[in-house]
């Protein structure tokens, strides 16, 4: 029956969030307004003093192990960095794992969380992160919808072509589903794509 299409499965103390596609511009405004909080409080520092903000943006395509039935799911995902003085700063994503789907299974993930950027080695920017949110889940034959919380611990690197492109070679991350409907649903990937440098003040 149809009329099951647009009902989440969420139920036992499930999140009651129906995040859609238009989940990713809250999600870009609080990584900015947490990465500019900081610098913003005080007086304007000579710029010799001033640690800088750097705001990147970029996109990836990834493929996904999900747990569900041990499908292999493939989509586009898009990103923004956002970092104040220091290795620390926020990385918010969005993805949408549609592609290669069979029964027409596929999941959509809204996250954001702290990025740790580690010393460059040469060219190479080595980081790792902790993201929260939550994942759309469609069930086969669009029989129904479940939202429900996600949390990805990954790690990646870029490399550096020049001050305002990087690659993103490899983006590796796990995402655990832990109140999703028939139990926790492991799912986890690895994401390649590019990283544009949009303003920085340092």
């Amino acid at each position: 029956m149809k009329s099951f299409h647009s009902v989440n499965l969420v139920r036992g103390g499930k999140l009651d969030i129906r995040w859609r596609r238009n989940a990713v511009l809250p999600l870009v405004l609080l990584a900015l307004f947490i990465a500019l909080a900081k610098p913003a409080v005080g007086q304007v520092k000579e710029s010799a003093e001033a640690g800088g903000v750097m705001l990147s943006a970029g996109g990836t395509f990834s493929g996904y192990y999900v747990g569900y039935g041990q499908r292999t799911l493939l989509g586009p995902a898009v990103f923004v960095d956002a970092t104040s003085r220091g290795p620390l700063g926020i990385e918010a994503e969005a993805r949408w794992l549609n592609f290669n789907e069979t029964a027409g299974v596929h999941d959509e993930t809204y996250l954001a969380g702290p990025r740790f950027a580690f010393k460059e080695l040469g060219r190479f920017q080595p980081y790792a992160k902790v993201l929260f949110g939550v994942g759309q889940f469609t069930f086969p034959y669009n029989y129904a919808n479940g939202t429900y919380f996600v949390v990805a611990p990954g790690a990646g690197c870029d490399f550096r072509v020049n001050r305002r492109i990087y690659l993103r070679l490899a983006d590796f991350e796990y995402q655990d589903w832990p109140q999703f409907t028939y139990g926790a649903l492991p799912s986890y990937g690895i994401s390649s794509g590019v990283r544009i440098r949009l303003f920085s003040s340092r």
